[in-house]
Formats: C-alpha cells, structure tokens, sequence
C-alpha cells in the first residue's frame, strides 16, 4: 500500500515482472486486504491458542497470563512493528517479492476472500463508497509542483524553476510576463528625422514599435536589421523608408494565456504584439522573447533582480513579477492583481511607502530600501522563522 504508485507505472513500462504482479494486486485492494488479513488474523489466533495450551500445561492458569504477555510483545515487535516499518521505509523491498506469494494464494483463497468482501463492501456501501470503482490516485497542479520543488538533490536550481515555470504555464497570462506601458521603447514618428536616426544607431531591440505622438497610435513594427542596411546605403534616407518597411501590429488582448500566444505568434508568423486592455488602450509590449522566458522562469531572471543573502533574505528589484519571485523563491504570493512586487506593495499600502518603511506582507516580512517619484525600486524580504 506504501508503494510510489508512479515509480511502479515506470517499473511496469520498463517490463519489470515483479512491479506487474504488484500492479495488479493493487487494482482491487479490498481483495488483497482481505487476503493479507486474512492471513493476518489466522496466524495471530493460532499462536495465540497454541500460546494457551502451553502455558496452561507448564504452569496451569498462571500461564495463560505469561503466555499471553510474551505473545504480545513478540508478536508486537517481530510481526508488528519491525517489518512494517521495514515496509514502510523499504517497500519495493517487501512488497515485490510478497506479490509472488499473495498471487496464487489469491486464488486458492478466493471463494473465502470473495464472501468476507461481500459483506464488507455492502457495508461500505451505506455510506456510498464502492470498492470496485477504486481510482489512482492523481497528482493536481499544485501537488506536481510541490513535488518538483523538493527534488533538490535530483536536479540543479535553474532546471527546477524551469519545470515550475512549465507547469504553471496554463495560468499565468501575458499580463504576467509583458514590458509594461512605461518601458516600451518605440519611435515617435512626429520626431525630427535627425532624432530618429541617431535612436535607430543606439537602440538595441531587433524589432521596435513605431508611432504617432502616443504608444496608443502605433503604426507598425520596424525590423532594426532591414532599416539598418537601407539607412547606411541610402543617400536620401526619410521618413518615408520608415514607413514603407514597417510590419502591421500585432495587439493581444491582456487576458491571453502563455500558451495560447504561443500558438498564436506561430500560426500568424510573428514573433512581437501590443498587449491591450478592454478599451483597446496599450498597456505593454509582449514578444517570442518574453514568452519563452515565462516559461523558464527563474531560469533567465538576473542576478540582479532577485539576490539571496547569506541570512536567506532576499534583495528583490521592485519591478520582479510576482510569479518570477515565487518559482525562485517557491513562495505562494497572490499572482491575481498586481503583478509585481513594486505594485503589490503598493495595492497594500495604499500609498508608494518611503524608503526604511517595513511591513508585513503575507506573513512575509519587508523592508523598502530605495524609491523613486512614482515606483519602488528595491525591496529587502526577510527570511520567515
């Protein structure tokens, strides 16, 4: 019963005869407890009898007493506790070769076994619970991920927080992982060509968003790389090249999942979009890039964004996504609503907090370190003891 019923699947796949044995037993465990109870009691009765007749015949009715005395304690450490703590820490061990003995026993005894087990399931039958329509037991997502968390020895950190980042993938949205409104680096087609030429030398992104006045506005994506070429071989370079080569957006509503946009991007052969909320105003900028980083997680955070301390604190850039603090840290801070821990704060507080500030935020203490105008900028989350 205490076998890993997903090891003994793989040890089954692999054509491993004893797990096979084991397997099948455990499809109906009404009839292998009522095999091995069976077993059980018979033999415990019948030392126990035999256990009377000897005392009674070496020291008459004050034997009954001793007898049974050393019965329980032998019986207690030698056929109790001793082998089913062995099964409990060993039970491939114990429970392989059993298989191989309950197997036929199963059969010689079947028409004993069948009747104790029609009876007792019909009285498990009052209460609405049928033996028969036993279930496997299945991991839920939170169970999976609770698993993966604790393979420390078995995997390193970075391959961890992937898996994690992988499993939570189905809820997490583009809101989660998108460049918000704020750091969106586009071009003003309204600037002066000068401008414009001197942002495309610096800028460092393959694709940027271009438009009129507001990011609201846009008009297309430019490809840096094929602007690029046609800015240094081009003597009468203008505005309208610009225009000509630009790429028609692509806007995502911000309730999209991860998984879903991937699809997406695929099937529409492109590889950036505008996340819009419900009025159809921008609200970030979400590319191929960010996706494939959600779905990794921790494993493409900086350094600098989220550092341990050697007293297990954290120092945690404000603009961390909470969803990115908790695969690395393995936390389970609210991902609906805010989705940083700058804004969480913030929703918290009801006001941007001054640096030294400290609080209690989901039985996880905090600490601001820096702000700015309109942000927190750095936090410093203490170990919980």
């Amino acid at each position: 019963m205490t076998l890993n019923r997903y090891r003994l699947q793989h040890l089954v796949k692999q054509g491993n005869r004893s797990a096979k044995k084991a397997q099948r037993l455990l499809k109906r465990p009404d009839r292998l407890l009522g095999l091995i109870l069976l077993g059980n009691n018979f033999v415990n009765i019948l030392a126990s009898s035999i256990a009377t007749i000897i005392g009674m015949r070496l020291m008459g009715d004050e034997g009954i007493a001793i007898a049974a005395g050393i019965l329980t304690l032998v019986v207690l450490i030698f056929a109790e506790v001793a082998p089913k703590t062995l099964a409990a820490l060993k039970p491939e061990l114990m429970a392989f070769p059993a298989a191989w003995v309950y197997t036929p026993l199963l059969k010689i005894f079947y028409p004993i076994i069948w009747f104790v087990n029609l009876i007792a399931n019909g009285l498990l039958r009052i209460f609405g619970i049928k033996a028969h329509e036993h279930q496997h037991t299945t991991l839920n997502k939170d169970e999976l991920k609770s698993i993966v968390a604790e393979t420390d020895s078995l995997m390193p950190e970075k391959y961890k927080n992937m898996l994690l980042g992988i499993i939570d993938l189905e809820s997490a949205t583009v809101e989660d992982i998108m460049t918000p409104r704020n750091e969106i680096v586009g071009i003003n087609i309204e600037d002066p060509l000068e401008t414009i030429i001197a942002q495309l030398k610096e800028d460092q992104h393959t694709r940027i968003p271009v438009y009129k006045v507001s990011i609201d506005r846009v008009i297309g994506f430019l490809h840096l790389r094929t602007i690029l070429v046609q800015l240094f071989n081009k003597e009468n370079f203008s505005k309208q090249d610009i225009t000509s080569n630009l790429m028609t957006p692509f806007f995502i509503p911000e309730t999209t999942p991860l998984h879903k946009q991937i699809q997406d991007f695929k099937f529409d052969q492109t590889r950036i979009g505008l996340v819009v909320d419900e009025y159809g105003d921008v609200q970030g900028l979400v590319s191929m890039d960010d996706l494939l980083q959600g779905m990794v997680g921790g494993i493409m955070v900086g350094d600098s964004d989220i550092k341990k301390r050697e007293d297990d604190s954290y120092i945690v850039d404000g603009s961390v996504t909470i969803r990115e603090l908790n695969q690395v840290t393995h936390w389970e801070l609210p991902t609906e609503g805010p989705k940083t821990i700058n804004g969480l704060i913030i929703e918290f507080m009801e006001t941007i907090p001054q640096e030294g500030t400290s609080l209690l935020l989901h039985d996880h203490p905090i600490e601001i370190i820096t702000r700015n105008k309109h942000a927190i900028t750095q936090v410093k989350i203490l170990a919980v003891k």
